[in-house]
């Protein structure tokens, strides 16, 4: 406990310091809160307005979820197909490149227009194309970094294709998976309150975002942003409690034990 305590005061220190800063920029420059509220201010506002944002994150942190899940699922079946038929391969790359490459805000109104204004599979849609890329070409990029030696001799014991996969190449990517997992957690909330900003119900954090910036609420405004910015730091810390459970032995995660 006291050497992970060690490893989170850097960043505590930091966080903490850049909040005084700001409080203390905001207080001497005398900004006021329409343009930058002070850190105080948005906890006032968070306070009071914890029932709407609550309710609001709800929903979007729920679609996000749904959404990151159906892309770690499509990801994978689609990253070890590519992995293992080259012809798959050469035909989804460029999928995958154009699907990663399409801005948001061409998805979302797209997204809108398939699944309705209030449908959450909008944004289910829209944050599991965003997630897709990254996860896939993480996982093939991990599965054919098997050192060639390795594969052929576990073919020279007359293994299986099968357990040449599970035994040496799933093992040898799942480094590269789950640091992929980490960035769609952070892109998944990107992309439903993206999504949420062009339409959607009015209790999603999105909508909320842009009817309280619309109205110079920006204490408001910061609360759903913080709200947001924590749930994607607790989706963070629980990928990396999965991967410390998952593969113990990776000296990445040996080295934080």
């Amino acid at each position: 406990m006291t050497a992970r305590m060690r490893r989170a005061a850097p960043a505590a220190v930091l966080f903490v310091s850049a909040l005084v800063v700001w409080e203390a920029f905001v207080r001497l420059f005398g900004i006021r809160g329409f343009i930058l509220p002070a850190p105080s201010a948005i906890a006032v506002a968070f306070r009071q307005e914890w029932p709407a944002l609550r309710a609001a994150a709800v929903g979007t942190f729920s679609s996000a979820l749904a959404g990151l899940l159906a892309g770690m699922i499509v990801a994978v079946i689609v990253g070890m197909a590519a992995a293992r038929w080259r012809t798959v391969r050469q035909g989804m790359m460029p999928l995958a490149v154009a699907a990663n490459s399409t801005p948001i805000v061409v998805l979302a109104p797209i997204a809108i227009a398939w699944f309705g204004l209030l449908s959450p599979w909008g944004t289910i849609s829209v944050v599991a194309v965003l997630v897709f890329f990254p996860i896939m070409i993480n996982l093939v990029r991990g599965l054919g970094s098997a050192p060639a030696s390795e594969i052929e001799l576990l073919q020279s014991y007359a293994t299986t294709r099968f357990q040449v996969l599970t035994k040496l190449q799933l093992p040898t990517a799942l480094p590269y998976l789950f640091s992929a997992f980490k960035v769609a957690a952070a892109l998944s909330l990107i992309g439903a309150i993206v999504k949420e900003y062009f339409g959607g119900r009015q209790d999603r954090l999105g909508q909320y975002i842009t009817t309280k910036a619309a109205l110079l609420q920006l204490e408001e405004a910061w609360s759903a942003i913080v709200l947001a910015s924590a749930f994607g730091v607790l989706l963070f810390v629980l990928i990396g409690l999965v991967e410390r459970r998952v593969m113990p032995w990776h000296v990445s995660v040996r080295s934080k034990t």
